[in-house]
């Protein structure tokens, strides 16, 4: 059902000598008059308020400035150490020294499985328990049929997850989640959550801490909370780094406080009802024991519909993608998410990226695009994919009723599309509903 398995760990594995190379090749590169050397030297210089010096005057460590700010780093001294951190944790790898967590017995949560077998690369050995419910998109409620709600949810979502969908099975591997979930702190000495920063991770993070703030508790209760980690491509999540990088985020993990416990029960508490001003309060108080919570919680709020047009921020952004021109579901995914190939130079920062934070996988986007094309009035329409082409294949176009949404001159609701879940809001179109106010930062009554 999730696929939350991209893989990019070269992106994120920097050798320093490459980077020395790199950042000599672009010297020569901006002093041979090169347009894009300069544009990059130019781009960073402008972003720190620097004085852009002509050609002839550029050194070493001006291009390595420009590479290690490329890289996300604050300057070439902290490139060169985290370069050298990984290759510690690397050879800590190769020679098979002491798991990292073998001095007791322990359990990694991850809403995901995604770092399971990358846990095992880097020579961890505890146990892993994964927590894939797509709070960020299905029904969230505390009710006694919840677990049914969630698990009908789950089986119309994602129709072409691998291997096919039963109902029955859902619903009772979400009941033996819970019951295994309620045994964690009698059963390991140490409990460790891995999270960052979006919002399928963030809500995932506030289902453990409010469980946790009332559950028996392990002896350690720790956390890894990630919301940056320096590469060649745009971080958007833990899957996509390397074993020695999950060595050195784990030496960054810290203990769960009394006052994460009680955020991550007020988030819970307040996805779960049907009046999202209890989360919007939440999002704008900037979430101090949890800072990379609020923003996560901005955007869950924005899937709320617009008061402009009806749309959540996920629609909205695909009509947009569409009245650029017709493309592939793929295309649209990649455009949204992780940024337009076609624009990328050899500054990660040059991609353009659509989705303030990203949080959906493909099947999530299929689910989206297959809910918009019910609509009684379509506004976007698809052709199959060619015979032995993937389902991501298929062609998508907007329709002048989507235009016309798109631009604010129709209401989305009034095209009859299906009703769907935010949190514990149940969007139903036709009737009064919540929606967001993104200029006000608000959810109003409409």
């Amino acid at each position: 059902m999730t696929d939350r398995t991209e893989r990019a760990p070269s992106a994120f594995r920097l050798n320093l000598e490459q980077q020395k190379n790199r950042a000599k090749d672009l010297l020569r590169a901006a002093k041979a008059a090169d347009a894009t050397a300069l544009s990059r030297f130019a781009a960073i210089h402008r972003a720190h308020r620097m004085p852009v010096e002509v050609k002839a005057q550029l050194k070493l460590a001006d291009a390595q400035f420009v590479i290690a700010r490329e890289l996300r780093f604050g300057s070439w001294t902290e490139l060169k150490a985290h370069a050298a951190l990984m290759a510690r944790q690397r050879a800590a790898i190769d020679t098979n020294r002491v798991a990292p967590d073998g001095d007791m017995k322990t359990l990694h949560i991850r809403c995901g499985s995604d770092i399971q077998q990358t846990l095992q690369d880097a020579g961890f050995v505890g146990d892993f328990l994964e927590h894939a419910i797509p709070y960020c998109m299905g029904p969230v409620t505390t009710g006694p049929d919840r677990h049914e709600l969630m698990a009908r949810f789950i089986v119309n979502a994602f129709p072409d997850a691998q291997g096919g969908l039963v109902y029955e099975r859902e619903l009772e591997g979400l009941v033996r989640g819970e019951q295994r979930l309620s045994r964690t702190g009698d059963d390991y000495e140490r409990i460790v959550l891995w999270a960052e920063h979006d919002v399928w991770d963030q809500l995932f993070l506030a289902r453990m801490l409010a469980h946790y703030e009332h559950a028996k508790r392990p002896r350690v209760l720790e956390l890894i909370a990630v919301n940056e980690f320096p590469g060649g491509e745009r971080f958007i999540g833990l899957g996509q780094l390397p074993a020695e990088a999950l060595r050195l985020l784990w030496s960054t993990r810290k203990s769960v406080t009394d006052a994460q416990l009680s955020l991550g029960h007020a988030v819970w508490s307040a996805l779960a009802s049907d009046n999202p001003q209890r989360l919007a309060a939440l999002a704008h108080s900037g979430t101090p024991a949890l800072p990379i919570m609020a923003p996560a919680l901005h955007r869950h709020l924005r899937e709320l519909p617009s008061v402009e047009n009806g749309l959540s921020l996920t629609e909205h952004l695909v009509l947009q993608i569409l009245s650029e021109g017709s493309t592939t579901l793929n295309r649209v995914h990649s455009m949204m998410t992780t940024g337009d190939p076609l624009s990328r130079s050899d500054g990660p920062e040059a991609t353009r990226v659509r989705e303030p934070l990203r949080w959906i996988g493909d099947l999530g986007m299929l689910h989206v695009v297959n809910e918009m094309l019910t609509a009684e009035v379509p506004v976007l329409v698809r052709t199959p994919p060619a015979a032995g082409e993937r389902w991501f294949h298929q062609r998508l176009s907007i329709t002048d009723a989507g235009l016309a949404v798109l631009r604010g001159q129709r209401d989305w609701h009034s095209l009859k599309p299906l009703p769907r879940w935010v949190g514990g809001v149940h969007v139903e179109p036709g009737l009064p509903a919540w929606r967001w106010d993104e200029v006000k930062q608000k959810a109003v009554q409409r």
